[in-house]
């Protein structure tokens, strides 16, 4: 058997199940793993005491052949975004340094109540700002892949972990592409549900939500398990409520028809694009329609900055005017570009998020799922200004929002469920993303859609020198 560290979630839960491996092993063997890779920076916290005396419980519950949950004794990590009962949740931010959540937001609370055991809180730019995880509070989370480039975010401490063995299971949260941006830069499987599938009650507008909570796992057999315990709803958030439309797994009679979009108004990097083709045309190879499809999502970054600034300055503007020395300068300059908009400014947004997402239910009504680069390029090199430009394949592509990750944002914005799985690797070793995207409430459809098309997570560097 490989190394407990390195099982992935569902092999470990079954070993768990069958006696061969105790939780105490489990969560001893994911902190050691930690202190082992702690150059990769990649938790804010670790509740090491707390973890193993659950694991004790679990255990003993084991041992009496007492019912358990398909999660038992399985650690896991949350992004220190999201609320966490008892343990610190600063959203990476100096000023919150000390929050102690009085309970766990809803995915914590229904992957604890599946058995699950928390580790730790991963690292986060703050307030999830920015697709690099870095920032004064903490500094740079490593990317495992190459320490040169960046592990991508705002999720880019979960990625990190579930990549190195620090926990196969990992709760995200995604307002842009938050899970799918580093789960592609780490080699790893994230999940973006639909709207309300996965009940965010922390978002501070639930009628206007754009950011969700979601799985990540070395493999889609991993998001597979978290999502179904983290799915259900929850009738204090008003898109959490029964779905209207059933949905529907993944018929092995009937081939999925894909609608592949390649470029969306963007440059993209050649290693890129022949790695999404090359999966394609292997789709095609499983039996599966694949059909090319044209879509501008890069039009819709201004609007989608819209939401973003006028969010983080309604949440913080006073804090950025306060102790504009305690945030991160970059996002300082986000919360202050939001005062330039007006009340005009956001109901055009409003309106282009309600014609993009006409447009992809046009494409969904003849098509099973959409699938695109995650990325237009691999993880970019560290340093770069998040608020800037960028070049990708030597040409100029424009704001790196824009540029580097338009096939994401779009999403968070229509409520469309997207799943990034690993898709090869670039000649540099940088891990390469494939994004699907599927029907609202058709998580399950998706995922086993995924399933069929997963490759081997791709192995990070054992360690830098």
């Amino acid at each position: 058997m490989a190394a407990i560290a390195d099982l992935a979630a569902v092999e470990l839960a079954a070993a768990i199940r069958r006696r061969e491996i105790s939780p105490v092993e489990a969560v001893g063997a994911a902190l050691s793993r930690i202190e082992e890779r702690a150059e990769l920076n990649a938790f804010m916290a670790i509740c090491a005491d707390r973890a193993l005396a659950e694991a004790r419980r679990a255990e003993a519950r084991i041992l009496r052949a007492e019912a358990v949950g398909p999660l038992e004794g399985v650690p896991f990590s949350v992004k220190d975004l999201t609320n966490t009962e008892g343990v610190a949740t600063t959203q990476g931010c100096a000023l919150f340094a000390d929050s102690l959540p009085k309970a766990d937001a809803v995915g914590v609370a229904r992957a604890r109540a599946a058995g699950a055991i928390l580790i730790g809180k991963t690292t986060t730019p703050e307030f999830g700002h920015k697709p690099f995880t870095e920032g004064p509070l903490f500094g740079r989370t490593l990317n495992p892949h190459s320490p040169g480039h960046t592990c991508g975010g705002s999720s880019g401490g979960a990625a990190v972990a579930v990549a190195t063995g620090m926990g196969p299971l990992a709760l995200g949260s995604d307002g842009g592409g938050s899970i799918r941006i580093p789960a592609a830069c780490c080699g790893v499987v994230g999940l973006k549900a639909t709207l309300g599938a996965i009940p965010n009650l922390q978002a501070p507008d639930l009628f206007g939500a754009n950011s969700y909570v979601g799985p990540m796992a070395r493999d889609v057999a991993g998001v597979k398990a978290l999502y179904q315990v983290l799915a259900g709803p929850d009738r204090r958030d008003p898109y959490g409520q029964v779905a209207a439309f059933p949905g529907r797994a993944a018929d092995p009679a009937t081939p999925p028809r894909i609608a592949f979009l390649l470029r969306c108004g963007n440059v993209l990097d050649p290693e890129v694009e022949t790695a999404v083709v090359a999966e394609m045309r292997r789709a095609e190879g499983l039996g599966m329609i694949v059909e090319p499809v044209e879509l501008d999502l890069v039009a819709l970054e201004p609007h989608f900055l819209v939401f973003l600034r006028s969010i983080l300055l309604a949440r913080l503007g006073t804090h950025a005017a306060r102790s504009p020395d305690r945030l991160d300068p970059t996002l300082v300059a986000t919360i202050e570009a939001g005062r330039g908009y007006s009340a005009a400014d956001l109901c055009e947004a409003q309106f282009a998020r309600t014609d993009c997402f006409a447009r992809i239910q046009e494409i969904l009504d003849t098509h099973d799922v959409i699938a695109s680069p995650t990325l237009s390029a691999p993880a970019l090199p560290v340093g770069l200004d998040p608020l800037g430009t960028v070049e990708i394949a030597g040409r100029p592509a424009g704001t790196i929002r824009g540029a580097w990750y338009p096939y994401t944002f779009p999403f968070n914005l229509t409520g469309h469920p997207a799943i990034s799985l690993p898709c090869g690797v670039s000649k540099a070793g940088l891990p390469i993303g494939l994004q699907l995207v599927g029907r609202w409430h058709e998580d399950d459809y998706l995922i086993d859609v995924a399933d069929r098309l997963a490759i081997d997570p791709v192995t990070p560097n054992p360690a830098y020198v």
